[in-house]
């Protein structure tokens, strides 16, 4: 079992959550479809569930719920990158041209968050480990993969994430027009333009989850009341498919190929 002993290194997609208007059905949902184990946590933290696969956390359900006069939060999977330092994050997106939506705040003992968007629009969380550091089971069935980000703007984007982060992006070997997130030098997730999605969709951040067979896990998610937006299909790093689930969440699936690699911790 692929399991993360150790911090994130800063820039690293740590974590993955989804706030959603039906937390236990969502619950139930990933349950039956990836084999994940949660159920509502503490009234301080809202109810959050952090939802364990084989033991080791892989992903969080809350409810989404929002102060009075406040829209609830989309329902979409929000891709959380590590940093050791929070409030010097946060300073450093704004600087760098990124829109603060959750100032920094502190979750307990288990660390510090808070949620912005690059200057393309697309959304991300930020995570300062205190006792909870993030995904501790990856690169394995039923677990987080793979995280990607749909930008309208490449160099700016390239601009944005090196300055906030630290990142870099660089051209994937062997791809058209892909590239990868790297951070000391090792990929950690990938880049891809918004030409290759329907038109006006918006920039965004999509979270990849390994399935052994994704043709199967398909028809168990349409059974489940989920929607097929993009077919299964082959493509260089394995046989993949984006769908969303019951309440409208979008995400990836994808059965990688062998030898192929993934999301590195």
């Amino acid at each position: 079992m692929p399991e993360v002993t150790t911090p994130y290194a800063t820039g690293t997609p740590c974590w993955v959550d989804l706030m959603a208007k039906d937390q236990q059905a969502a619950l139930d949902f990933y349950r039956d479809l990836l084999g994940w184990q949660g159920r509502p946590g503490p009234a301080e933290f809202g109810g959050y569930a952090v939802c364990e696969l084989h033991g080791g956390a892989v992903a969080g359900i809350g409810p989404a719920t929002a102060p009075e006069g406040v829209p609830e939060p989309p329902t979409v999977w929000t891709s959380y990158l590590a940093a050791t330092d929070a409030q010097a994050a946060q300073d450093a997106i704004v600087a760098a041209g990124g829109t603060l939506l959750v100032p920094v705040v502190d979750v307990g003992t288990l660390g510090r968050m808070l949620i912005a968007s690059d200057p393309q629009g697309a959304v991300f969380g930020v995570w300062q480990p205190g006792e909870f550091f993030g995904a501790r089971v990856v690169n394995e069935a039923g677990a987080l993969t793979w995280n990607e980000l749909h930008t309208s703007d490449l160099p700016a984007a390239t601009a944005f994430y090196r300055e906030a982060f630290g990142i870099e992006i660089a051209p994937l070997e062997g791809a058209d027009a892909y590239w990868e997130l790297r951070v000391g030098g090792r990929a950690v997730g990938g880049v891809t333009l918004l030409a290759n999605d329907p038109p006006g969709t918006p920039a965004h951040w999509l979270t990849y989850f390994a399935v052994d067979d994704v043709d199967s896990t398909v028809d168990a998610l349409v059974k489940r009341n989920g929607t097929v937006l993009a077919p299964p299909f082959d493509m260089m790093a394995g046989r993949m498919t984006v769908v969303t689930d019951p309440q409208g969440a979008p995400f990836a699936m994808i059965t990688p190929a062998p030898m192929q690699g993934s999301r590195a911790q």
